[in-house]
């Protein structure tokens, strides 16, 4: 399958980096709760080569998924990597013995955090580096000045490529534009969670990527009987439903969906290009009202 051919087309996430809308997200190539090593690594590096056998040339990642497990994977999967594949990755927090997401955002740990990436990819510069400066699930209040400008300095050094940033608000992104480009930013949304509406149309109008996390996560039963119906009446998965709404959401939405089978991922890749009707559009978009 040509990149071309995947659902949504293509996005210029700044420069000389055009990516698939259709992406993959690393992070369940590590074990259990994104710590340790997976029980099965061989099915993790399978999964990793249908990935660019599909055509998929965004792997979205961080090195502390494991932490180092999923970069460590990547490398042995994949390189040396192909010309045209971009793998975006994401500092500012580490694991710690509890398996624990502490953030990580003084200049001499976003510079071991980049350097750590490197390693354990086996690049000599990283595409995009994302920031990731909130909580688990949502932005939390104050400047990101510091981080950001530490992660520019790295820019200037010609270790990384592109800066996005993750776990922001309005006011952070447009904080870190003050200081250098943004290329994407990466926060959690999908059909229940839609707080970043008016965020995402602001980024669309600027050409800024918009990378959603979670695209499945925060239903409850009650909340999700209208993607059932929908997912019946078009004969697809759940997932494949919640993932074409996002792709008809914003022209600048990339998808970064992780799966650890490749069944699945054949699955989010085909289900991904349905198309959903104004009628099937106006009931999901009641499960957030």
């Amino acid at each position: 399958m040509a990149t071309n051919d995947l659902p949504g087309g293509t996005f210029p996430m700044g420069g000389d980096l055009t990516v698939p809308r259709m992406g993959y997200g690393a992070m369940q190539l590590a074990g259990p709760h994104v710590f340790g090593p997976p029980a099965d690594r061989a099915a993790a590096v399978a999964v990793l080569r249908e990935v660019v056998e599909l055509g998929i040339t965004h792997i979205d990642t961080s090195d502390y998924y494991g932490p180092h497990v999923t970069n460590e994977i990547i490398k042995e999967a994949l390189h040396p990597y192909p010309a045209d594949l971009h793998i975006v990755t994401k500092v500012g927090a580490r694991r710690d013995a509890e398996g624990g997401w502490p953030k990580a955002l003084s200049p001499e740990e976003l510079r071991q955090a980049v350097h750590d990436n490197l390693t354990n990819l086996g690049l000599e510069q990283l595409d995009v580096v994302n920031l990731r400066v909130g909580g688990f699930d949502k932005p939390e209040p104050g400047s990101i000045a510091e981080p950001f400008e530490a992660l520019a300095r790295l820019q200037q050094e010609g270790l990384i490529k592109h800066l996005g940033v993750s776990t922001v608000n309005a006011e952070q992104v447009a904080e870190a534009q003050s200081i250098a480009p943004v290329v994407c930013v990466q926060n959690l949304y999908n059909l229940a969670n839609r707080a970043d509406d008016d965020l995402i149309d602001a980024l669309a109008a600027q050409g800024i990527a918009y990378v959603p996390y979670f695209p499945l996560g925060g239903f409850t039963p009650l909340q999700s009987d209208a993607l059932q119906r929908v997912a019946e009446r078009l004969g697809a998965s759940r997932m494949a439903v919640a993932l074409a709404w996002l792709l008809q959401r914003s022209p600048n939405i990339l998808l970064i969906p992780g799966t650890s089978s490749v069944a699945h991922l054949r699955e989010n890749v085909t289900g991904a290009s349905l198309i959903l009707s104004k009628e099937d559009v106006a009931e999901l978009d009641h499960i957030a009202s």
